[in-house]
């Protein structure tokens, strides 16, 4: 079965196009959840106004389901709480002068 790290990994692969950075890096991704062979993943964007929601929600799909034991992918757009730049990581903000 895969683990919430597993997952976690796998979405390192999902890039923001206008930053470059990952949605990991960034502090997009707001919660995994790992149910036996069933994975959700909540995430937001930098912005309600991004055009990239349902793209992003592809690749999620895409680099999850390749994980051994993962039957099933869904993920979950939220706005609450708002995305802050706060939230990325210490090597995102240093990356873009944060």
């Amino acid at each position: 079965m895969p683990t919430v790290e597993d997952v976690e990994e796998a979405l390192t692969n999902v890039i923001d196009p206008e930053l470059g950075l990952d949605f990991v890096e960034l502090g997009l991704i707001y919660a995994i959840d790992v149910d036996g062979s069933s994975v959700h993943v909540t995430f937001t964007l930098t912005s309600p106004g991004c055009p990239i929601g349902p793209q992003v929600s592809e690749q999620i799909e895409e680099f999850v389901s390749e994980l051994d034991g993962v039957e099933s992918v869904d993920s979950s757009m939220v706005f609450t709480p708002p995305w802050t730049p706060e939230l990325m990581s210490e090597d995102a903000k240093f990356a873009l002068g944060y």
